[in-house]
């Protein structure tokens, strides 16, 4: 009888922290969409690590997320329409780019604000203008090493 009672303690434990595990996942996720936040939309030349939820950050502070993504056949870009809090307003000249969070392939869209006056619109119809993709680290390091065994011969 004694080991029934602990184990029934034992399974109440695990159930209770499975449960603060489900909240705090559903709680870090951020902005949902709703009336918190408003929709911008933005093109890249190379959106590699990024996939929908993941963080959009200024700062470093984390400010909206991605909702989806697409390929725009005719420019040849990939189309990302991502939340932003309602209480950041945007420069129209305001720049986006997709930043690696490390080595194992994970990214962010880095937002950082532009100089204008005017700013862009949070109806869901505005569109950064000014983006750079993510640069592929081992391309990078390949050409790197390319360039050094051309370098040395003549």
């Amino acid at each position: 009888m004694r080991n029934s009672v602990f184990e029934t303690v034992l399974g109440a434990v695990v159930v209770a922290a499975a449960g603060l595990f489900l909240v705090f996942a559903l709680s870090s996720t951020g902005s949902s969409g709703s009336g918190d936040s408003y929709q911008i939309y933005a093109r890249f030349n190379n959106a590699v690590g990024i996939e929908p939820g993941s963080d959009v950050r200024m700062a470093g502070v984390k400010v909206g997320r991605v909702l989806s993504m697409e390929f725009d056949a005719e420019t040849a870009e990939a189309g990302l329409k991502m939340t932003m809090r309602n209480d950041i307003e945007l420069p129209e000249d305001s720049d986006a780019k997709i930043v690696s969070d490390g080595l194992l392939g994970g990214a962010f869209v880095a937002v950082e604000m532009g100089g204008s006056l005017d700013t862009l619109a949070t109806d869901g119809s505005a569109e950064i203008q000014y983006t750079r993709g993510n640069v592929d680290i081992i391309t990078l390091f390949a050409n790197a090493v390319g360039g050094l065994s051309d370098s040395g011969e003549d």
